[in-house]
């Protein structure tokens, strides 16, 4: 509709073929008010949907996508802790809470485990 009302005011007429003329007659206006209605309640519908079915796999704890967290992989749409990861992970929170800067926790983690992470992951494993 409001594509329509735009078009009006660029001077632009919509002709649907099917109702045999201009949509400023009232057999136009209404069609395109009942088109409307249909479509924003279908987009409704969309987005209930899908966020049933977001609920529903967090709920069983599904993967939902994105960047998969250091430490993790996806396994049958799960999340799955690498363990070789997770130690590098409790390893370099320990260091954190001994307050150690994070230049120096990447490099115990490059020396201890042989994994060069870049500061700002180190500092999204430590917060």
């Amino acid at each position: 509709l409001q594509t329509v009302q735009q078009l009006r005011t660029k001077g632009v007429s919509l002709f649907l073929l099917d109702l045999n003329g201009d949509v400023t007659n009232g057999l136009g206006k209404t069609f395109l008010t009942i088109a409307a209605a249909f479509a924003e309640m279908e987009r409704d519908r969309i987005r209930e949907r899908v966020g049933d079915m977001k609920k529903d796999q967090r709920a069983r704890g599904r993967y939902l996508g994105g960047k998969i967290p250091f430490g993790f992989c996806v396994e049958n749409g799960a999340l799955q802790e690498i363990p070789d990861e997770q130690a590098i992970i409790t390893a370099a929170r320990s260091m954190r809470m001994s307050e150690k800067s994070l230049r120096a926790i990447q490099s115990a983690i490059l020396a201890d485990y042989g994994r060069k992470l870049s500061l700002d992951a180190l500092s999204r494993i430590v917060s």
